[in-house]
């Protein structure tokens, strides 16, 4: 796929995205060591924000990488690091590929973007690979259950921020079991959404959602969605707090009674403007 080069400023020395032996030598900045990646000093990217942009650079162009290393550069500002990659979705690397006259390259490609996407995340070095979705079991059939959204970024972990996260686990709790039933990759954000609004989109029909962290305007979209978000500040397995949750459901605490329809009389009553107050700290 080519990308835009209009955004493209003049360099005396071209970026490396060599892979291994380097062959442009003195005139790359990698000064013919070949690793992918620009000395940290002068390109102001961290080393593995700069390993993970060769690579997505790679997926999506074998014309000139460069200009996307570039151009995800103007597009985020520097410095840049994990954090800002992981962020990134699929409406931002549009925008990215598409320079300024906004168009998409005539080679465009869905599944490049999507490849290019998990380079920048991490999902290709060394994170664990998403888990697999779980058949309903016999004994909750028929039964009503509570739909809870766990963040994500390695395999069944509770350990993602919401507004980076690779992916929500969508459980169904009730009495009887716990099953993984669904996931939401946040990749698949839909388009012309704010980027929170968006990924409160992913979490429809969920009552409850767990995260390491979240900041205080997320967490009024969040509420504002009818989902009660709770902080699980440490990360874990996702299935010890879901254990938790569904030893509380027979004497439920406040938060908890007033999504499951139990609501007590001294229950204080939160709006979303207050949603920084309402994020439970699971304890």
């Amino acid at each position: 796929m080519s990308v835009s080069s209009k955004t493209k400023p003049v360099s005396s020395k071209k970026d490396c995205t060599c892979d291994g032996d380097c062959q442009c030598q003195d005139d790359c900045k990698c000064n013919g060591k070949g690793d992918g990646a620009l000395p940290e000093k002068e390109s102001m990217i961290s080393k593995v924000a700069a390993q993970r942009l060769s690579q997505a650079a790679r997926a999506l162009s074998s014309d000139d990488p460069e200009v996307f290393v570039i151009a995800t550069g103007a597009y985020l500002g520097l410095p840049i690091d994990e954090t800002q990659l992981q962020a990134l979705t699929v409406e931002d690397i549009n925008r990215i590929v598409s320079g300024d006259d906004g168009q998409l390259p005539e080679d465009y490609r869905p599944e490049a973007i999507k490849l290019a996407l998990s380079y920048l995340w991490g999902e290709q070095s060394g994170q664990q690979a998403p888990p697999q979705i779980d058949p309903e079991p016999e004994v909750m059939a028929g039964l009503p259950y509570l739909q809870i959204a766990v963040a994500s970024n390695n395999g069944t972990q509770l350990d993602g921020h919401f507004g980076s996260c690779l992916r929500f686990l969508i459980y169904r709790l009730n009495k009887e079991g716990i099953y993984l039933a669904d996931i939401q990759d946040s990749h698949e954000v839909p388009s012309g959404l704010e980027k929170n609004e968006a990924r409160v989109k992913l979490l429809e029909g969920c009552q409850l959602l767990y995260v390491q962290s979240i900041g205080g305007p997320a967490a009024a979209k969040v509420v504002r969605g009818g989902i009660h978000p709770v902080k699980v500040p440490v990360p874990g397995e996702a299935m010890a707090t879901l254990n938790l949750l569904q030893s509380r459901l027979d004497n439920p605490p406040p938060w908890l009674g007033k999504i499951l329809g139990q609501q007590s009389s001294i229950e204080k009553r939160f709006s979303a403007e207050k949603a920084e107050e309402l994020v439970t700290d699971d304890q």
